[in-house]
């Protein structure tokens, strides 16, 4: 079991994510609930769901009446960089306990939190894995159920809300950029993204941009391996 210390060590570190994702959150349980669905809705999509900008398109794919083919395609394109953050834990998930768990709660902020560990003991670091995932698990699920409460008793303008998302990812790419001196994979990416938007425009770039960042780390990373043998 997690000790008081490293309980108290990772909520410290999703401090910033607490702050997002009860504002996400709530701004997620608000827009719901003015389309007519509930505390039931808001906690169990956010309980099964658990990704925040899914959850923001599928109020829309909900309220059209969408088909599951819709649904599917949706999904894959909105959440398809979580496969290329699947492969790259691989090696940092290995012989770590409750990886079903750890792999269903990873999101954008769980993620860099995650990377940014460098405890050398395996079972405590695992257990930050675990602690990290749950706590921004938790915050992601309050937060949706504070908005749809809030939402059905006080009037809300639910413009700018989706915005909260993009201001959440500059606020961990911000915080990221100045915690590591290597900036290269970070360039990489914001290269890589904007070359694709320009190329294939906003509806279909982030696939080709996810497919260009991991190659071009891959890369990378082969040719620092070459370096240093």
């Amino acid at each position: 079991m997690p000790s008081k210390k490293e309980l108290k060590r990772a909520f410290l570190r999703t401090v910033p994510v607490l702050t997002g994702y009860l504002v996400l959150g709530m701004g997620f349980g608000v827009l719901l609930r003015t389309h007519g669905l509930g505390v039931p809705w808001a906690l169990a999509m956010s309980v099964l769901i658990y990704a925040g900008s899914m959850q923001y398109v599928a109020i829309d794919l909900i309220a059209g009446g969408a088909g599951l083919l819709t649904a599917a395609l949706t999904t894959l394109m909105v959440n398809i960089r979580h496969l290329f953050y699947g492969i790259s834990m691989v090696d940092r998930y290995k012989g770590v306990r409750g990886k079903p768990f750890l792999a269903f709660t990873l999101t954008d902020e769980t993620y860099s939190l995650v990377c940014a560990e460098k405890e050398k003991d395996e079972k405590a670091r695992g257990r930050y894995y675990f602690l990290v995932s749950l706590l921004n698990y938790l915050y992601w699920i309050s937060g949706s159920v504070i908005g749809s409460l809030l939402g059905a008793h006080l009037p809300f303008s639910t413009e700018g809300i989706d915005f909260s998302l993009t201001a959440l990812f500059l606020t961990v790419f911000v915080e990221q950029w100045l915690s590591t001196k290597d900036h290269l994979p970070a360039i990489i990416g914001v290269i890589a993204s904007v070359l694709c938007l320009l190329v294939f425009g906003s509806e279909r770039f982030l696939i080709f941009a996810m497919i260009l960042i991991t190659l071009s780390l891959a890369l990378l990373r082969k040719k620092e391996g070459k370096r240093y043998e």
